[in-house]
């Protein structure tokens, strides 16, 4: 029997479980299930947003039908919470496990597997066919939050080097500024760089799925793996599809986490076909231009600084929201 665990003696005996697995244990999630037998627990797994985690299950119940059982069940929790995609981190020699379950391989690398359930991401490239092009294509991959002449300056000087530029802005909703927002402003922003095609990163470039810590800014012993995973899928399945051969990164002073996915960049891509082009972040009188310095300034209303740091179409954004704030209030 499978049941969703919420008392806090029920968690202490998943909790217990996971961790005698090898595995650690997480609170943060949407729901924790358990399987029981005879009134025992021996298997236990959580969903939080579209990834599967801390599965672990009693070594005398392996090998049968107790992680398919439980698997299923939160893959229907998930669906019904409205996931369109959920995902799997593993060890790999256990990869071939969840594809049995109708789990596709979307990554892996040392010391995990990145699965996907059903086919997702084929489904999200099929979409992209009609922005396709012949040629030397490039990429940059970013979260705008919110478009600044920094982003601006770093897509300029990529499209200048490549025939087509797929600019990839980061889906996930986990920033300060929405996506439809972040991506608009990327939209209005290029106007002008003919050769740039603006398109989002769905759940495959980072992700809640493929590099959950980046959202946290913070060093976490998971980081260095997931951003590994991440970038091997953008090498193995999204640069092929769209012919990129070249990846654009502006360089990073102020944020270590970002500051290592692009040395975890410079490191993986190569080997796998993909030049890594690192261009000098734009600066202005004091300092670098950043999308937190932008926060700032917007945040006290100081639009005069701000006109160095955003272009036009940013800026009338930023005002206009200041100005709704202040109706409001």
């Amino acid at each position: 029997m499978i049941v969703e665990l919420s008392l806090n003696s029920e968690r202490r005996q998943a909790r217990a479980l996971i961790e005698a697995s090898g595995l650690r244990f997480e609170d943060a999630v949407d729901v924790m299930v358990g399987l029981y037998e005879e009134g025992r627990l021996v298997a236990t797994g959580s969903r939080a947003g579209g990834v599967l985690k801390m599965l672990a299950v009693m070594p005398e119940h392996q090998g049968g039908s107790t992680l398919g059982e439980l698997v299923t069940e939160l893959v229907m929790n998930g669906q019904r919470a409205g996931h369109d995609s959920l995902f799997v981190y593993t060890k790999p020699e256990y990869a071939a496990t969840f594809q049995a379950l109708n789990f596709s391989l979307l990554a892996r690398q040392g010391k995990a597997a990145l699965l996907e359930y059903g086919s997702g991401i084929a489904r999200w490239l099929e979409s992209k066919r009609p922005l396709l092009r012949a040629g030397l294509n490039g990429a940059v991959v970013v979260n705008c939050n919110p478009f600044t002449n920094g982003h601006r300056y770093l897509i300029e000087r990529a499209a200048r080097e490549v025939g087509h530029l797929y600019v990839f802005v980061v889906r996930e909703d986990r920033s300060v500024f929405p996506f439809d927002v972040r991506r608009r402003l990327v939209e209005q922003g290029v106007r002008g760089i003919a050769n740039a095609v603006v398109l989002d990163t769905s759940h495959y470039i980072v992700s809640d799925a493929t590099f959950p810590t980046y959202f946290l800014k913070k060093e976490d012993p998971a980081a260095r793996i997931q951003m590994e995973l991440d970038l091997i899928l953008f090498a193995s399945k999204i640069a092929p599809f769209f012919g990129i051969t070249r990846r654009y990164v502006g360089t990073e002073p102020n944020d270590p986490l970002t500051a290592a996915y692009n040395q975890a960049m410079r490191e993986l891509l190569p080997g796998r076909g993909i030049d890594v082009r690192v261009v000098e972040r734009k600066r202005v009188a004091d300092g670098v231009i950043s999308a937190s310095r932008v926060r700032e300034l917007a945040g006290r209303g100081d639009f005069a600084a701000l006109a160095d740091y955003v272009p036009a179409t940013t800026l009338d954004y930023l005002m206009g929201q200041r100005t709704y704030q202040k109706t409001e209030s």
